[in-house]
């Protein structure tokens, strides 16, 4: 167990990491995150049977471990709702946090492509990062996300579509954009 763990961190925490950064855009989070992978892989080292790669089975439960999160931050959010009136003043929480340095790159247009990145669904976000910053191929993405290679190719094709029309908005200077 040890030796495979160890493998498994060594050839795969940075990729890791740095998937967990794109999702949820905090680098201590994404920290405690990668810590919470590496505790579900112990717990289920045992049931990994070796149908996908080892790779595919980690990012899979980094995945599931992301979604968790977002699901827990939306509960918490609605709780916060439910306790305030909000109405009377047409006021909603939101999120305006900056981008991690890590993520920051340097060039405006990937900055641009980041900032849409928010904008777009879980599921796009999770296939542009697995396929296009990841380098992941489709195959290995639908086993990431236990879905078939057509719904990730279709998810793929509405993200960049999605992507377009943000990124379009903004050059028109913001306003509403149309959901895809």
């Amino acid at each position: 167990m040890k030796s495979f763990f160890d493998e498994l961190y060594e050839n795969y925490h940075r990729d890791l990491f740095q998937f967990l950064i794109y999702m949820v855009k905090d680098r201590d989070l994404a920290e405690d995150l990668v810590q919470d992978v590496y505790i579900k892989v112990i717990k289920s080292y045992e049931s990994f049977s070796g149908r996908s790669t080892e790779k595919t089975w980690l990012f899979s439960i980094a995945r599931h471990v992301a979604i968790d999160h977002f699901r827990k931050q939306k509960r918490k959010r609605n709780k916060i709702m439910e306790f305030f009136d909000w109405s009377e003043k047409g006021e909603q929480l939101r999120d305006h946090e900056t981008l991690p340095d890590e993520v920051a790159v340097q060039k405006d247009e990937v900055q641009r492509v980041y900032r849409a990145l928010d904008e777009c669904t879980v599921d796009q976000r999770s296939v542009i990062i697995l396929r296009f910053i990841q380098g992941m191929s489709i195959q290995e993405t639908a086993e990431i996300l236990e879905w078939s290679e057509s719904k990730v190719k279709t998810t793929q094709h509405r993200a960049m579509k999605a992507l377009k029309t943000i990124m379009g908005q903004e050059d028109k200077g913001g306003g509403e954009r149309e959901e895809a």
